[in-house]
């Protein structure tokens, strides 16, 4: 059953992400019975996934601030300021920051990719513990889990 769900800024889970970024999880499955995950990336030059492929959800995502080179299968693109894309599940992808400083946000349908966010990134509400860093094992573990494959390093 659906049901409709409002989220201040101050209750929606932040976790530290790649480089010393931040991800806020605005909606997840439980708020949206499971039909979609909604989060926004404050992040840095350089930032950039590895390059992989989700097997269950489609993936849309705009950058509301910032540049970016976006890799689809062997293709490789400019984002500019207000670009977005779509990316069906089994399309491999891979992004990269190009400017100084991006805004991006991310929706996922179904819902579930949260879980692999959540396993390896860090929630900021808690205490960081001494030499915490989102470790490539830990992130494969977490695509593992959660759907999604890892079909290279970061581009």
């Amino acid at each position: 059953m659906s049901m409709a769900y409002l989220a201040q800024p101050e209750q929606q889970q932040k976790l530290e992400w790649l480089d010393g970024g931040t991800l806020a999880i605005l909606l997840d499955g439980k708020a949206t019975d499971g039909q979609l995950m909604v989060g926004r990336f404050d992040v840095s030059e350089g930032e950039a996934p590895p390059y992989h492929k989700h097997t269950r959800e489609d993936e849309v995502f705009m950058l509301i601030k910032g540049t970016a080179l976006v890799w689809v299968d062997d293709q490789e693109m400019e984002l500019s300021e207000g670009g977005i894309v779509f990316l069906p599940k089994n399309i491999p992808h891979a992004y990269r920051v190009t400017s100084k400083t991006a805004d991006l946000l991310m929706i996922n349908t179904p819902a579930g990719i949260e879980g692999m966010f959540r396993h390896s990134g860090r929630d900021r509400a808690t205490p960081r513990p001494d030499g915490f860093e989102i470790t490539a094992s830990k992130m494969a573990e977490g695509a593992r889990e959660f759907g999604q494959i890892i079909l290279g390093p970061p581009r």
